[in-house]
């Protein structure tokens, strides 16, 4: 009772409320914006992990120096036999020069089996326009929906391949360029992936890519994504010494570290605004214990113990922070649910676009909440809200009748 009266704002103490007021915004906007930017960057990493290991599988086999692999249904049938291997997908796979309709662009050409394509359910699940059904024969293709848009294609248009990789002939090296009939088109949800891929059938890719027989590699999808060390020796033990596998962190690794490093870096710098606050809580105590110095000579005379005065003044600004810490996490909470409205509201207010998909890879804005997160976020806010305490709790308990009375 003591404590909360001594937190409501009188015309003497007001500028002592104001400053818990004070506190107990900056408490509550720092824990919500911590478990906002928190929860923003598990979503970022989760979707961008989800759809590259959806597009490019957890483990992929090459051939050393681009040679090819040769036989590569017989090992891909092996392969699918390991323990936690969902599937394993040959695919021939070269970069070229896509045009139409006077536009060029760089793509990534995937030749891939149409069973398999139809089989991956990042793509089949995601066709915008047209049917995978359709994907077969030999001049088949499936491009991404940005790929289109840029282009202005659409299903039944024909879109024109040129490989860099010539043909000779007696007049010297000639490119190989081939038209392919737009079957259908996907949108994953990465802009790259999007505007660059373009599938045609397997056969097609290796009469294109002038590779007879031979896979560019194997794909091999992981029913547990951590599981790739076990599956990776199983696999390098079946393949021999001329094939070499890579898993997708290694080949991803640059840019989960970096994701990762941004996010340790804006955990340190948002858990400043928490201290700040912790601060203004230490400020705002000192100068209610100095305003209420003859009161407490008061309770001490009275037979208030030195405990109970030090009671008081924590439960003060201990309660500072319990109820900003509750609200922030109210706040971030209900933010983190609503993002994406939120992010559209602003756009549509402000006229910018805040979350650009070439830029960020991701077409709408993700955020995952972890528990262990928001709970580590509300008792480093909780010890950081009662260490300001103790101090001008201390001071108060160690506070003379004697010299208060006199004083005041």
């Amino acid at each position: 009772m003591v404590a909360f009266r001594y937190l409501r704002a009188r015309r003497k103490e007001g500028f002592v409320s104001v400053i818990a007021g004070f506190s107990f915004a900056g408490i509550m906007l720092g824990v919500a914006t911590l478990i906002i930017v928190m929860s923003v960057m598990n979503g970022f990493r989760a979707e961008l992990l989800g759809r590259i290991l959806g597009v490019n599988g957890h483990l992929a086999v090459y051939a050393l120096a681009g040679q090819g692999i040769a036989g590569y249904d017989e090992m891909a049938r092996n392969i699918r036999g390991i323990p936690g291997v969902t599937y394993a997908m040959p695919v021939v796979e070269g970069q070229v020069m896509a045009s139409a309709n006077g536009v060029n662009l760089g793509a990534l050409v995937h030749g891939i089996a149409p069973g398999d394509l139809r089989a991956r359910p990042i793509f089949a699940d995601n066709i915008t326009e047209g049917d995978l059904r359709s994907f077969g024969g030999a001049d088949a293709a499936v491009i991404g929906e940005r790929m289109a848009r840029k282009m202005g294609l659409s299903v039944g248009d024909r879109i024109t391949l040129i490989s860099p990789k010539g043909q000779a002939t007696v007049f010297g090296s000639v490119p190989r360029v081939r038209a392919y009939t737009v079957v259908a088109m996907f949108k994953v949800g990465m802009s790259e992936y999007d505007s660059t891929y373009v599938f045609i059938p397997m056969d097609a890719g290796q009469l294109f890519f002038a590779m007879p027989g031979l896979a560019s590699q194997i794909d091999i999808g992981l029913a547990d994504a951590d599981d790739t060390g076990r599956v990776g020796r199983d696999v390098n033990r079946m393949i021999g010494q001329s094939l070499s596998v890579y898993d997708w962190r290694h080949a991803n690794s640059s840019f989960f570290n970096a994701v990762q490093v941004e996010r340790n870096v804006m955990f340190l710098i948002l858990t400043l605004i928490i201290l700040v606050a912790a601060f203004n809580i230490v400020s705002g105590l000192i100068m209610l214990v100095k305003d209420k110095g003859r009161d407490i000579a008061i309770m001490r005379t009275m037979g208030a113990t030195r405990g109970a005065v030090l009671r008081i003044f924590l439960m003060a600004g201990a309660s500072i922070g319990v109820v900003g810490t509750a609200a922030g996490v109210a706040l971030g909470l209900t933010f983190c649910a609503n993002i994406e409205h939120i992010r559209r509201f602003i756009e549509t207010l402000s006229g910018a676009d805040l979350f650009n998909a070439e830029i960020y890879f991701l077409s709408k804005l993700p955020a995952v909440v972890d528990p262990g997160e928001v709970v580590s976020v509300v008792l480093m806010a909780l010890f950081l809200s009662l260490a300001a305490t103790i101090y001008p709790a201390w001071r108060a308990a160690r506070l003379d009748p004697v010299e208060a009375l006199r004083y005041e």
